[in-house]
């Protein structure tokens, strides 16, 4: 984190964050009364300066740089506010677990939701924030702290932040019902290198197949040094393993609908009661069963994030240039090609294919790179 600027802030404001009415009578008033028409007119001029600028000042606090881009740090009244972390954000209330041992209903102070941000929201789940309590079980987010350990994705043109403040993201796929997609675990690693999480890759329903049949895939991914954990809730394979795994550390839970995650947080943690649905049997996709990401404590002083399926995940800030420098079997070839501006795909006298030809690069790892610096979505 980079520390920016410090005192009297001058901040970017969205376009329309302050509103001035126009006169909708002027015609007819000036109609009736022609001297007033100076004064009225120089009134509704519109200018770059005062109510409708998008700059603001902000008297006291700070401008930083963190994991989620540049955000503003206003000052607060520190003893008429209480710290707090946001377990889940619904529209526009964020439930905050507050040092006091409760949880508030918060709405978000209005200078927050007014800054100029390539966020979609302002707040998100995994925050530490300032709250000011309203009432016996509500408050007023008045600032939201630094953050690191982000996980993210592009929606609507917009950075969404699924989840913050987490050390480790658990990659849940299932070896059936739905079935496996190597190519979203992929997606998923590139976010993870970009962000600097560590990853863990989980397949679960291993009860289902011949356990042997996945040991191609995992092979791939142990021989990169990933974490590889196959997990049947049935048999209960794998499950003590991973519950060490997760014990005293905060870590997002994260892939489609229908891999099992729900319940997998419940075999982990029965006390979380969590609610669960069956795959369709025509599609053989998920039931959205998780609305909203949501923070979990544990017993072992940990946190896990439950999060929504999702189907597609359209990385973010990531350009076609960095997509090979965050695989990690295609990074060491990428200095080898002829060319500085290879991409990996079409030229010739290319490290990488001649490492996929001689087998050093798994060939559907390289068509994973190839759709992904081609921008495709999954």
């Amino acid at each position: 984190m980079a520390k920016k600027k410090k005192g009297k802030l001058r901040a970017n404001f969205r376009k329309n964050h302050q509103s001035r009415a126009r006169n909708n009578d002027l015609t007819r008033r000036l109609s009736g009364d022609a001297e007033s028409a100076d004064d009225d007119v120089s009134r509704e001029r519109v200018s770059g300066k005062g109510g409708l600028t998008r700059k603001k000042t902000i008297a006291g606090g700070e401008i930083v740089e963190d994991a989620s881009g540049t955000i503003v740090l206003p000052e607060v009244d520190r003893d008429a506010c209480v710290e707090g972390r946001v377990l889940r954000v619904q529209g526009l209330v964020s439930t905050v677990l507050t040092e006091e041992g409760r949880t508030r209903a918060c709405a978000t102070r209005q200078l927050l939701k007014q800054l100029s941000t390539e966020l979609r929201h302002v707040v998100a789940a995994g925050d530490n924030v300032w709250v000011r309590p309203e009432g016996e079980g509500e408050g007023i987010i008045e600032r939201v702290e630094p953050r690191h350990g982000v996980l993210s994705r592009t929606s609507r043109g917009r950075r969404h932040l699924i989840v913050v403040n987490v050390d480790q993201v658990l990659i849940v796929v299932s070896a059936a019902q739905p079935r496996l997609k190597p190519n979203l675990i992929d997606r998923y690693l590139v976010t993870c290198e970009q962000a600097r999480l560590s990853p863990i890759i989980c397949i679960t329903k291993t009860d289902l197949v011949d356990r042997a049949d996945l040991m191609p895939i995992t092979g791939v991914y142990d021989q990169m040094g990933y974490d590889v954990r196959l997990v049947s809730v049935v048999d209960g394979q794998g499950v003590e393993e991973l519950r060490a795994s997760l014990a005293g550390k905060e870590t997002v839970l994260t892939g489609q609908s229908g891999v099992g995650k729900s319940t997998l947080l419940n075999l982990l943690d029965p006390g979380l009661a969590l609610r669960v649905q069956t795959v369709s049997a025509e599609s053989e996709k998920g039931r959205h069963t998780t609305t909203t990401a949501e923070l979990y404590p544990t017993a072992d002083g940990g946190y896990v994030v439950d999060t929504p399926g999702i189907r597609q995940l359209q990385l973010w800030d990531v350009i076609a240039e960095e997509v090979a420098g965050l695989f990690r079997d295609i990074r060491p070839f990428v200095s080898h090609c002829r060319y500085g501006d290879c991409t990996h795909t079409h030229e010739e006298f290319c490290a990488v294919k001649d490492a996929v030809a001689d087998g050093w690069i798994d060939t559907r790892r390289y068509e994973s790179y190839v759709q992904i610096q081609a921008g495709d979505e999954i």
